[in-house]
């Protein structure tokens, strides 16, 4: 938890007026920001597409292709979550629980024939147990077995944009590292606030509470979303539940 009294260094205090011309000078550079999303987002728009396989997945109804994803919808983005092969619950990717965890419903996708769906290593037999503690609403399959290198294991983290044409499937975007926080809308929040996110790597005035970035992914031992499910218990007996 980073760690704010009223000791800590902060802005500094001017008037209504003085605050309002700053305000208004920073709003040209986002807006300036902002156009060169839309520029971006543009381009991704003309990108070409790979063709990708039918592979075959396996969900809560067994194994399942690529195309039943889809839902008759000619789009489909799966998210690719990272696993731990046998490690318990609280032993999960914290910063594949914090990326999904700002994707809670699909109806705004599903609205603009976008079907959503999350893809990863683990067995079918750990991760819907795991699936069903988080409380996601969306459809979980196990890539285990897929061998292209795109819709396979072998590469997590990521998002990826497939368009369904007929029969065939192509990729037409591939999103990870730090691109993948454009859709974590709570890091956009903080982002937004006088501390930001309250991570090292920031560049924020001297004495700004920092803490190591992606600390606050994980609290108490378990992935920090975690602790919001019915049925979180502290990791050991040493542990404290901290709301």
């Amino acid at each position: 938890m980073l760690r704010i009294d009223a000791t800590t260094p902060a802005p500094q205090v001017v008037d209504r007026e003085a605050w309002m011309r700053a305000r208004l000078a920073l709003l040209d550079r986002e807006k300036a920001h902002t156009r060169e999303g839309d520029a971006i987002a543009a381009a991704r728009r003309r990108l070409p597409m790979t063709e990708v396989p039918n592979v075959t997945l396996v969900g809560e109804r067994g194994p399942t292709p690529l195309l039943e994803l889809f839902e008759d919808r000619p789009q489909l983005v799966v998210y690719k979550h990272m696993w731990h092969d046998g490690q318990p619950i609280e032993g999960q990717c914290e910063g594949c629980t914090a990326t999904l965890w700002d994707v809670h419903d699909a109806s705004y996708l599903n609205a603009r024939s976008i079907s959503f769906a999350v893809l990863s290593r683990g067995a079918w037999s750990e991760l819907a147990p795991f699936r069903a503690f988080m409380g996601s609403a969306h459809p979980w399959f196990s890539n285990r077995e897929v061998d292209d290198a795109m819709l396979g294991p072998e590469t997590e983290g990521a998002y990826l944009a497939l368009l369904r044409r007929g029969d065939r499937i192509f990729a037409t975007n591939w999103i990870t590292g730090r691109g993948v926080e454009a859709m974590m809308s709570q890091m956009a929040v903080a982002d937004m606030t006088a501390y930001g996110r309250g991570e090292e790597w920031e560049d924020s005035p001297d004495g700004w509470p920092q803490e190591a970035t992606f600390s606050a992914w994980r609290v108490d031992g378990r992935p920090t979303a975690q602790w919001s499910r019915p049925d979180a218990t502290p990791v050991d007996a040493s542990a404290q539940h901290h709301h």
